[in-house]
């Protein structure tokens, strides 16, 4: 269990809008999910099983960032029915939602009881011109994207320029980053000012990357992993630390199939020739095409083999089993994954798990599989409990 405490189970509002930038949206919320704290996200004018539209934000050559459409979120409280004293903190999504949230009065009312209570605040981007617009800010020392840094000076704040997009500063009960790369920063500490302590996290985990993996499936567990203090490396064959994988967002909408949409790209943090796989405690196998062609890779199929057949923790979710399945380490096994990847764990020898609803997971002695990415939570859980990491309050 991430949460071994559940009479003091912590809970936190998610304020999100329709094309709030993607990562900062989902990281957050599926990663505190994770850990056992409960989570409602909502938005103004919508209600629970509405869906909004994100907004990929992407550092681009030009003067500024390059804007593509993202996931659709989907909000699971409404807006009018919230209870500002049932929560513990309070998240604000970055991306352009926040440009017109901060001119509702009843979102700047929400956000300035959250201030004035002293209950944690962790806002992140363009988050904090609401902040600035509930007067939030006025002495805090604060970050931001730079292009806020003017709006947040104007509204009172000390400027804190980022040194970089990984930047995130604490004061007092407000915690902001610059922008979605300092989400491992931002989380730990929002976890800690709600209590949270977070033990056992000396692990080192290797990520399994690809050219168009699903940009959720390597994004949110590897920041999620990451907020919890351990040390996490992606790496992908053929190319070294540094260079990066272009993501694909693979998402549900109304069709026989998912759709395909370009994602963010990925940075890589270490070379896969030469790696020293022994140095690593546990592996994850993020989904989406890249399994089908990193499962004909020779080397892949060495590395998986090493990791299960010394029962280091693996954790693989939905077209990541094409690989376990192609590496010939799952007969015997209780498995699930996409659907479509029936056929290859039916074949491999592994028994097969219905992931009926797609958020399904499983773990099966090393292994944890999952169908899709609306699984995360219950998926780095599971992954969690088989590093012996977690998260109590």
């Amino acid at each position: 269990m991430a949460n071994s405490n559940t009479k003091a189970q912590r809970r936190v509002l998610l304020l999100c809008g329709d094309y709030m930038e993607d990562y900062e949206a989902m990281v957050p919320f599926q990663a505190l999910l994770a850990f056992g704290v409960s989570v409602d996200a909502v938005c103004p004018g919508k209600k629970a099983g509405d869906i909004c539209r994100t907004a990929i934000h992407q550092a681009s050559a030009h003067q500024t960032y390059s804007e593509s459409r993202g996931h659709n979120f989907t909000i699971n409280a409404t807006f009018d029915e919230i209870e500002f004293t049932k929560y513990d903190g309070l998240v604000i999504s970055g991306g352009r939602a926040p440009e017109y949230l901060a001119m509702n009065s009843v979102v700047l009312e929400l956000v300035s009881n959250f201030s004035n209570s002293g209950k944690p605040i962790a806002s992140i981007c363009h988050g904090q011109l609401i902040l600035a617009a509930a007067g939030s800010v006025k002495g805090r020392k604060c970050t931001a994207y730079p292009t806020v840094g003017p709006v947040l000076v104007a509204a009172g704040a000390h400027w804190v320029e980022p040194e970089t997009m990984s930047t995130c500063v604490v004061d007092g009960n407000v915690i902001t980053a610059a922008t979605y790369e300092g989400h491992p920063k931002l989380i730990q500490h929002f976890v800690k000012a709600l209590g949270g302590t977070i033990t056992g996290s000396d692990k080192r985990i290797l990520f399994l990357c690809g050219d168009y993996m699903e940009d959720y499936e390597v994004n949110v567990p590897f920041q999620s992993l990451q907020a919890l203090g351990c040390h996490v490396d992606a790496v992908c064959p053929k190319k070294k630390a540094g260079d990066a994988c272009p993501t694909a967002v693979h998402d549900f909408e109304g069709d026989q199939t998912y759709s395909e949409k370009p994602g963010h790209n990925f940075t890589l943090t270490a070379s896969f020739e030469g790696l020293n796989t022994s140095s690593y405690d546990a592996l994850v196998i993020p989904g989406g095409r890249a399994p089908e062609y990193l499962a004909l890779n020779e080397s892949v199929i060495a590395l998986v083999k090493e990791f299960m057949e010394i029962k280091k923790p693996v954790a693989s979710i939905c077209h990541g089993q094409q690989i376990l399945s192609a590496a010939n380490v799952l007969k015997g096994r209780k498995c699930t994954a996409y659907p479509a990847v029936k056929l290859n764990v039916v074949l491999s020898g592994a028994t097969w798990l219905e992931p009926d609803p797609i958020d399904r997971c499983f773990t099966d002695g090393n292994l944890v599989t999952g169908a899709a990415w609306p699984g995360h939570p219950e998926f780095i859980s599971q992954f969690m409990a088989l590093l012996g990491v977690q998260v109590s309050f």
